[in-house]
């Protein structure tokens, strides 16, 4: 598509894990006669598969030249798109729907969007757009409650005809077989059943593909070949579907949402006792991946999964098909008549049957355990007559808990057969303690847990008579804006909820990102050698392989280098390329230079190295034990802490470990590298936060001074702190290989971004508190170590920001805070939303939670004060977090729930709830006082038309946005007047990086700045003509030969801090905001459900609310993925085992709160920024913290039923496994823990 200039369908995991890539196919079927409309993952689609398919991409349904289509159309105007990577393949999910269902439910919609995914807006408004399809226009799941002036009624959008959509063309409505001989395999798409038997009888060692879910991983990340492809998908035996006596025979081709329907519309139909196989297949379709892999997926190839990454666990649909007898193969296995369906059976009508699935994210997740489960009773008893467990996840393969139902056989159903399965599984469902994808102790406590649930159901189904107490129902039941002031203009859009610039674009896929980026004549792609090893010399290098494979034009190793080697942000204690040594996986090497980007990748991975291994560092435990750290320590220190302690009734001593998060930023690291063939000058499009480094480093490399160097930055799919720093790890290589040869390209893949530019920073925390019996805390003593990897990188600016908010938002009179940065054999840690102050501010509401355990509500007493003096000595002015707190405990109505609560806890044993209220007070300005500055570059044309440039880069937050409304203010035209192109370092030099949430106040006072210039030039125009228009007195003014193009600048004034003497202003001002937040946790399986948030942040006088309101709501959902659900998993060798959407689960549709409120502060404006407005992009990440801590709140209620109170340990994430684990009862005893003693290698460590 891109070779015909169809840039819209992006590309985002290559895995068919984000949807970014989606597209609809049609195909008529020609053995039903129907035409049959599906989203599929473009990325896993082969081109063969096509044959006899119509594709249409999101150009295909409108355009902003032409028209939008309405899907394009509501999610632009909803604000639901803010850096638009995602946004084609959520409209083309939502597209799908309506072509197949014009008038869908909302619980259709939220089917449909299971396999797509957005790091930036939280869902929120996506959602609000798109339920005006639906019949019904109320969210079914989620209650959201904004409090804003935008308009989502399906009166404020263009009407949607379906009558109007494209026909399918004819010439497809046909069947026919097809062969096609590709390089290195060769494509067979039979007809006929006769046909696929006789191929698979003189290729035996053929694949047989039909959605291409299992095999295009396998080709692409596993390098598999397969010489013969077999594609049975227009065979009508192998799609039909019959209904027999003893239940349903699907084709072998049939899709699993094929037979999702046939199956929803059986259980509509038939007596309830013959659904039972049905619904427990259906519960975990529901489950099984997202929607464009269940439109191709079939039952056949997906019984058994192979061990993907150490976690990819056995897919949960086989433990349901082979517990009830359906026919039983792999995909190993040949082909045969027997293979051509797959039976789903009736049950007797004394078997009762359920299936459960346990994941770290519910939706489009691979499972940690799962289990299908039936007993059948003697007729009129409660006497096991047969009993069969099946498990997933406990081994290679699904096993059935043979031992355990033998010795049930015979048994009553009840509590003495309860506590014999419960031994006898804890014996039987072992697990070696070095299993590929860990969780050992709860992948175990979880087979005895999913049994009783098992139990209970059957209880309360089928023995009416024996009374299941009522407190074990709840497991077993399925789990305002400110106003614009009156008199306002309507062309004065500051304040106003204006949509996102390029949100039409994005809609339509015509926004260009950087690689969308025509290609150049010759250019060439590059593809990077990287380190297997995350400590070892490099003995040799041997590309001969490599040289040999078509396409190779270059490689690319240090000694090309013709400037310095020597990189880095801040300390050049990097290498562009590693020279004779590695320090982490994923170092790179080098590169290898080819005519496309296959070719690149397959050269890449020829090229063979050999290593001396080293002793690799890999934990913090291991940099503290071998005192491995980078210079400076840092402290701050106020008070008297030994004294404070003193004076304290009560110390407290507790330890912390926070997991690090990958950015999952949509688009991923890009960089197009053009020679201009002259003085050594090159031009190069990066999607970067920080233009003006990627232009010094770039510089550097290349020996030229930076004049030669023109960076430009469109606009960036997703940063959030990763493409601040780490972007010139890829740029410099690019633009070394470019100067070498012609222009060179290179977009990395997914796996290939996770494991080399780093993350946030994972922290360990240690902390002694000592406070009053009336809850004061008097004294805290506290100690973070961050793992910063094997550079420095922007380390010491993170650290120094978690010890600036280590009190988080509490006055504590005696305080010590020490920062250390351990220096490991992993890839560089970096910048990431919140930039170390989350980190820090989790330490703090770690202990003051632990005073709170101990003596009841202490945050409030604990808040600071308007005049309250910060740890560093700075005053707090302007403070408005009593009021956000205030108002957060009304519009949450947190004593009534709090009640509500206590009293569910007491009636429930095996869900519990919990509630937390938490605040946070975030420091605005870049620590590094010389990044507080910027600067903006503005042209009026003499046709009145305005361009603007300034220095900060726009990745969905807005930016570009909001300086257009702020020059449309300054300025008194209308914002349609006014441009922006891009930004480049050739119109502003020097620029800081777009981060720390300044980028606003800094741009925005530049840009205001440079159009009070000019206004000041065009003032004595409009006084001699004051009834002429702007056009008017622009060509009056350049008539009169005044300039019409200024420079603005701006520097935040009176910063400069000083940690030796602890005195100085950090930053310019702080950001308040107090989110509430209810949660319902499963005792037995660690889930846990967001029932309610509610938000409210002071963000002054905002310059657009819909936007601020986009950034908490996306903030607050990253946020949400930190603490409760991303996990990076390192091996012990520094290996990075979760590289892709498929092992690294962010949140989905299906995470945000049940109900989400979020308020912004009314009358709360803030002097020290552009038009009395406040930073917001970064802030409210933290209030999702408040989802943690009511997770813990829920599990202190479930301790407590096993007579268990008082402060506990609780790392973070908060994931199903730490639920579990927390809270111990009668199974979890029952699994013995491992021996710590024992000698094994664990499959992942915590770093």
């Amino acid at each position: 598509m891109f070779s015909v200039g169809l840039t819209g369908t992006k590309l985002g995991c290559a895995e068919g894990g984000c949807g970014a890539c989606t597209v609809m196919l049609s195909r008529f079927q020609t053995h039903t006669q129907q035409l049959l409309h599906y989203a599929v993952n473009a990325c896993l689609a082969p081109l063969c598969s096509l044959h006899l398919v119509a594709v249409t991409t999101v150009e295909g349904i409108g355009s902003v030249a032409r028209k939008l289509h309405p899907v394009q159309e509501r999610i632009a105007k909803a604000h639901g798109s803010q850096c638009g990577f995602c946004t084609p393949g959520i409209v083309m999910s939502m597209y799908a729907l309506l072509r197949n269902n014009p008038t869908p439910k909302m619980a259709d919609m939220e089917e449909a969007f299971q396999g797509n995914l957005c790091r930036c807006t939280g869902y929120r408004p996506i959602l609000e757009g798109y339920k005006t399809f639906t019949v019904v226009r109320q969210i079914y799941k989620h209650t959201v409650k904004t409090h804003s002036c935008q308009n989502t009624h399906s009166h404020y959008f263009a009407p949607f005809d379906p009558t109007q959509e494209v026909i399918f063309p004819p010439e497809l409505m046909r069947s026919r077989s097809l062969c096609f001989r590709g390089d290195r395999a060769t494509w067979l798409q039979p007809d006929t059943l006769e046909e696929i038997l006789r191929l698979k009888w003189k290729h035996p060692d053929a694949r047989v593909v039909v959605g291409n879910t299992e095999v295009g991983i396998e080709v692409k990340f596993k390098n598999m070949v397969y010489p013969v492809i077999l594609a049975p998908s227009f065979i009508p035996e192998l799609n039909s579907v019959t209904h027999t006596e003893d239940g349903v025979v699907f084709g072998a081709a049939c899709t699993l949402s094929h037979m999702g329907a046939v199956l929803r519309q059986a259980v509509e139909t038939l007596p309830p006792h013959q659904t039972e196989v049905f619904l427990a297949v259906l519960e975990q379709l529901r489950w099984f991946a997202g929607q464009q892999i269940r439109n191709v997926a079939v039952s056949r190839t997906n019984w058994v999964s192979s061990v993907e990454q150490g976690i990819n666990r056995v897919t949960g649909l086989n433990p349901c098909l082979i517990l009830v007898g359906s026919k039983k193969y792999t995909e190993s296995q040949p082909l045969s008549d027997s293979d051509a369906s797959v039976s789903v059976f009736f049950p007797p009508q004394t078997q009762f049957v359920s299936a459960f699935k346990q994941s770290p994210r519910r939706e489009d997740d691979i499972s940690i355990v799962t289990a299908a489960m039936s007993v059948t009773f003697t007729p009129g008893s409660n006497v096991v007559e047969d009993l069969r467990l099946s498990y997933g996840g406990m081994a290679a393969t699904t096993v059935l808990a043979k031992r355990t139902a033998n010795r049930l056989r015979g048994r009553c159903w009840g509590e003495e057969l309860l506590q014999e399965a419960c031994s006898t599984l804890a014996e039987e469902m072992t697990l070696d303690p070095s299993v590929p994808g860990g969780m050992v102790t709860y992948r175990r406590t979880l087979t005895l847990s999913l049994f009783y649930k098992f139990y209970l159901t059957v209880l309360q189904k089928y023995f009416t008579e024996v009374k299941v107490p009522h407190s074990s129902y709840s497991v077993i039941s399925p789990f305002l804006l400110q106003a614009v002031p009156k008199g306002r203009s309507q062309d004065d859009v500051l304040g106003r909820p204006m949509m996102h610039l390029s949100a039409m674009k994005q809609a339509t896929g015509e926004a260009v990102y950087c690689d969308d980026v025509p290609l150049y004549e010759n250019e060439l792609y590059l593809s990077l050698i990287t380190s297997s090893k995350a400590h070892a010399r490099i003995i040799s290098v041997d590309t001969s392989a490599a040289e040999r494979l078509p396409g190779v034009v270059c490689f690319v190793f240090a000694d090309d280098i013709l400037g310095s080697n020597a990189t880095g942000p801040v300390v050049y204690d990097e290498s562009v390329l590693a020279d004779g040594q590695v320090t982490c996986v994923g170092h790179i090497i080098g590169a290898v230079v080819a005519d496309t980007q296959l070719h690149a990748q397959r050269a890449a991975k020829a090229v063979k190295i050999q290593y001396e291994e080293l002793q690799p560092v890999v934990t913090i435990q291991e940099a503290i034990a071998a005192q491995s750290f980078y210079q400076p320590i840092r402290t701050i220190q106020k008070g008297d802490p030994e004294a404070g302690f003193k004076q304290a009734d009560h110390v407290l001593e507790g330890e912390m470990h926070i997991g690090g998060q990958e950015h999952f930023y949509l688009e991923t690291n890009a960089t197009l590298a053009v020679p201009r063939g002259e003085d050594g000058e090159m031009e190069l499009f990066v999607s970067t936060q920080s233009a003006s480094k990627t232009q010094s480093l770039v510089a550097k490399a290349l020996g030229v001074p930076a004049n030669r160097v023109v960076v430009r930055v469109k606009r960036m799919g997703g940063g959030f702190g990763g493409k601040e720093s780490r972007t010139t790890v890829l740029s410099t290589v690019v633009a070394v290989a470019a100067n070498k040869y012609r222009p060179v390209r290179c977009m990395l893949d997914r796996d290939e971004d996770m494991l080399i530019t780093g993350g946030r920073h994972p922290f360990y925390g240690k902390y002694k508190v000592g406070f009053l019996n009336s809850g004061k805390v008097m004294a805290l003593d506290v100690s973070y170590y961050s793992n910063a990897g094997n550079s420095m990188d922007l380390s010491l600016s993170v650290m120094e920001r978690a010890l600036f908010h280590m009190e988080n938002s509490y006055n504590v009179a005696n305080v010590r805070g020490q920062g250390f940065l351990c220096r490991t054999n992993l890839p560089s840690n970096t910048a990431f939303r919140g930039f170390g102050g989350p980190q820090g501010m989790m330490i703090s509401e770690s202990w003051i939670t632990d005073v709170a355990q101990s003596l009841g509500k202490v945050r409030r007493l604990n808040l600071y004060m308007e005049g309250d003096s910060t740890p560093y000595n700075q005053i707090l002015d302007q403070f408005t977090l009593d009021r956000c707190w205030d108002e957060c405990l009304s519009r949450s109505e947190y004593q009534q729930r709090r009640a509500a609560i206590d009293l569910y806890n007491r009636q429930n044993r095996w869900t519990k709830r919990g509630l937390a209220i938490v605040p946070t007070k975030f420091g605005i300005s870049f620590t590094a006082v010389f990044l507080n500055q910027a600067g903006a570059l503005v042209h009026i044309y003499t046709d009145g038309s305005v361009l603007l440039t300034h220095g900060g880069t726009e990745m969905g937050q807005g930016l570009h946005t909001k300086m257009v409304q702020i020059a449309s203010r300054v300025l008194g035209i209308p914002y349609s007047k006014i441009h922006i192109s891009e930004t480049s370092t050739n119109t502003v030099p020097n620029t800081s990086p777009t981060a720390a949430s300044a980028s606003s106040d800094l741009n925005g006072a530049a840009v205001q700045n440079a159009c009070e210039i000019l206004m000041k030039r065009l003032e004595p125009y409009k006084n001699k003509n004051p009834k002429g228009s702007w056009e008017d007195w622009v060509k009056s003014a350049y008539f009169d030969r005044v300039s019409l193009s200024a420079n603005g600048f701006y520097k935040t004034p009176d910063l400069g801090y000083d940690f030796d003497s602890n005195s100085g202003r950090v930053f310019n001002y702080f950001s308040y905001g107090v989110a509430c937040s209810e949660v319902e946790i499963d005792c037995l399986t660690g889930a846990h459900k967001n029932l309610s948030t509610t938000i409210v942040m002071d963000v002054g006088h905002s310059l657009n609310p819909a936007i601020d309101i986009g950034q908490v709501e996306g903030a607050f959902m990253q946020g949400l993925g930190l603490f409760t659900l991303e996990e990076l998993h390192y091996s012990p060798r520094g290996v990075l085992l979760t590289r892709g959407p498929g092992s690294y689960k962010i949140p989905a549709f299906g995470d945000i709160p049940t109900t989400l409120t979020v308020s912004l502060l009314r009358d709360a404006p803030n002097d020290k920024a552009i038009f009395a407005s406040k930073a917001v992009g970064e802030p409210p990440l933290f209030l999702a913290s408040s989802v943690f801590f009511a997770i813990k709140d829920a599990i202190s209620a479930a301790r407590a039923e096993s007579g268990i109170k008082g402060p506990f340990r609780l790392d973070s994430p908060a994931s199903a496994e730490r639920i579990r684990n927390a809270c111990t009862d009668r199974f979890t005893k029952l699994v013995r823990e491992l021996n710590e003693k024992s000698v094994f290698t664990p499959w992942s460590v915590q770093v």
